[in-house]
């Protein structure tokens, strides 16, 4: 069985090998793994990364890779930049072979296999990285006969990262596995929902939401955690839930809140 490179107990430096560009605010890093080792990552879990700023103050955010869990020798980080986000900012300006520090796995949400009958997915923009840890870990999983749903917002089509990697999974396996896109206004040639992600949205595309045997998983940017389930609560603490699926009468029990 081959041993993690990251410790979820002190920070540890990997070497950056390579940068695809996704979208024209969003990249794909690839960074270098011992031969023999994987990341660690855990489903659901995250990882921290560390830099030091011009004033000497440690930042520290939590990401979450999007390649396999047990892939060897490199794994994925996939960083929108925004305009305020110091971290993501110090992702873009990496260089190839500089190094970023890391140090994990941190537990988010046990998930095992047929733990749920369905799991209702909804996501916004790079929000999408914790669910596709959920997605690849249990359609991966040949026991696994948990049926999931994505409801994933984005604002324009051209934003929606995975793309590519979220059809294919649904094309082999469309009994388990279905997607539906949302984008912020309509473009030419987009025939998907528009607009935001409200209660009615919840209600038509996640119609098992809230249901005995379903958890629902919600992920995005601040306003989109507002409107759909409400923020999280104080000290990493759920909170409890607002917005759109507190209209349809989930509660806190039946929600997580990445």
């Amino acid at each position: 069985m081959a041993t993690a490179a990251m410790n979820p107990s002190s920070f540890v430096d990997f070497t950056l090998n390579e940068i695809q560009v996704l979208t024209p605010n969003t990249s794909r890093f690839v960074f270098n793994l011992p031969a023999d080792q994987v990341l660690g990552m855990t489903t659901t879990s995250c990882l921290m990364i560390k830099f030091t700023n011009a004033e000497g103050k440690a930042v520290i955010r939590p990401y979450t890779p999007t390649s396999d869990a047990t892939q060897k020798g490199q794994f994925d980080l996939i960083v929108k930049r925004y305009d305020a986000g110091v971290m993501s900012a110090h992702i873009h300006n990496l260089k190839i072979g500089d190094t970023l520090a890391l140090k994990g796995p941190m537990s988010k949400y046990p998930l095992q296999a047929n733990q749920h009958e369905s799991v209702s997915l909804i996501a916004g923009g790079t929000g999408i990285t914790p669910m596709w840890q959920v997605i690849s870990a249990l359609l991966k999983d040949s026991e696994d006969k948990t049926k999931i749903n994505l409801l994933f917002a984005n604002q324009t089509a051209q934003d929606i990262i995975l793309k590519s990697e979220i059809e294919a999974l649904a094309a082999a396996h469309p009994d388990r596995f279905k997607v539906t896109y949302v984008i912020d206004a309509a473009a030419e040639g987009w025939t998907g929902e528009t607009g935001y992600i409200t209660a009615d949205l919840i209600k038509k595309y996640l119609p098992e939401a809230g249901s005995a045997g379903n958890k629902v998983f919600v992920c995005g940017p601040p306003p989109m955690m507002v409107s759909v389930c409400g923020p999280k609560g104080p000290n990493f603490t759920q909170g409890e839930v607002e917005g759109a699926l507190k209209e349809l009468g989930l509660t806190i029990e039946q929600v997580f809140k990445f």
